[in-house]
């Protein structure tokens, strides 16, 4: 049997909240989106929305405005960015240059998450927008 690509396969779906999002994730997946949010809400509490099909957590007045920080799920892992993640000094060297100033890391298992510098990397993108 063909196994899901859960980026494929929810191409299409509309999920009403990111705790939608993150329970319609295969496992690891899954596992690993439910040790982020508590991380990414405890920095930016109440934040989050689904937009452009993932979640994404901003101070603007509406999603995607003044974007902080998202998640993605792909098929073997979960990209955890930040949206001025190229301003942050990274002196771990996680946070690998993407999109524009955006940077990321991708996890691959719950090991991957060092809450500490999470909430730290979290806390200065942040303020990078505030």
């Amino acid at each position: 049997m063909k196994k899901p690509n859960f980026r494929k396969d929810t191409d299409m779906a509309r999920f009403a909240a990111v705790e939608d999002y993150v329970a319609a994730l295969p496992e690891p997946l899954r596992e690993i989106g439910e040790k982020l949010l508590p991380l990414i809400e405890e920095v930016l509490p109440g934040a989050g929305a689904v937009w452009h099909g993932h979640p994404v957590w901003s101070l603007g007045p509406a999603p995607g405005k003044q974007p902080v920080s998202y998640i993605k799920a792909y098929s073997a892992h979960v990209t955890f960015g930040l949206w001025r993640g190229q301003e942050i000094d990274d002196p771990s060297g996680r946070l690998e240059p993407a999109a524009r100033v955006m940077a990321a890391v991708k996890l691959r298992s719950v090991d991957d998450i060092d809450a500490e510098l999470f909430i730290d990397w979290l806390r200065r993108a942040r303020d990078l927008e505030g």
